[in-house]
């Protein structure tokens, strides 16, 4: 039980600073024990709360657990950011689990919450692990017609993916547009993405 020294006011920043150092040093259920308690104050959480808890148990491979407390904020008034929704999507991609992980970005945009770059590419390298590069080309597509702009990670993971699954000449388009493309606002040259079989992303097939 958290107690206030004469002058200090115990507030939802406090507790989120607490069950942040406690997920930070491996203690999730030390936060968690701490999220009860302000809940049991009427301390209602804030965005980055959730954040913090989600985002360790997603970390902690919790999924079911990080999913619940997708639920419990789809019950406050908070609007949820990209960062939120994250570390779940890429833990359920992770597990293989990519249908999940695809819906829960449909439910990230019915909530008014658009995708981000890490959303984008998380999905891209989640699809081509299950060796769906078609729907990996889609989701790439998609994220530059909704105007989010890829960086080197997200087109170097990529082309790495489309090489180890024999796509060779997709790989060689998506380079030449991001070398070519202005609007892409890249730190690439035509020798920092490399076209070659021997790319380090593993695809089932």
């Amino acid at each position: 039980m958290l107690t206030a020294s004469p002058g200090f006011h115990i507030d939802v920043i406090t507790f989120t600073s607490l069950i942040d150092g406690y997920c930070r040093a491996g203690q999730v259920n030390e936060g968690l024990k701490l999220w009860q308690e302000m809940i049991s104050r009427n301390i209602s959480p804030n965005i980055y709360t959730f954040a913090v808890v989600i985002n360790a148990l997603a970390r902690d491979n919790r999924l079911d657990d990080a999913l619940e407390f997708l639920r419990r904020l789809r019950l406050t008034n908070i609007i949820p950011k990209p960062f939120i929704y994250n570390p779940v999507i890429d833990g359920l991609c992770k597990a293989g689990n990519v249908e999940k992980a695809s819906k829960l970005v449909v439910e990230m945009e019915e909530k008014g919450c658009r995708p981000d770059k890490l959303t984008f590419t998380i999905l891209i390298i989640g699809h081509c692990m299950k060796g769906r590069t078609i729907e990996a080309m889609r989701i790439y597509n998609k994220m530059l017609q909704v105007g989010c702009v890829p960086d080197s990670i997200t087109v170097n993971s990529f082309i790495s993916c489309l090489l180890k699954a024999g796509m060779a000449k997709e790989a060689f388009s998506i380079k030449r547009a991001a070398v070519e493309d202005p609007n892409l606002s890249m730190s690439l040259s035509k020798r920092a993405v490399p076209v070659r079989a021997n790319a380090d992303c593993m695809v089932a097939f």
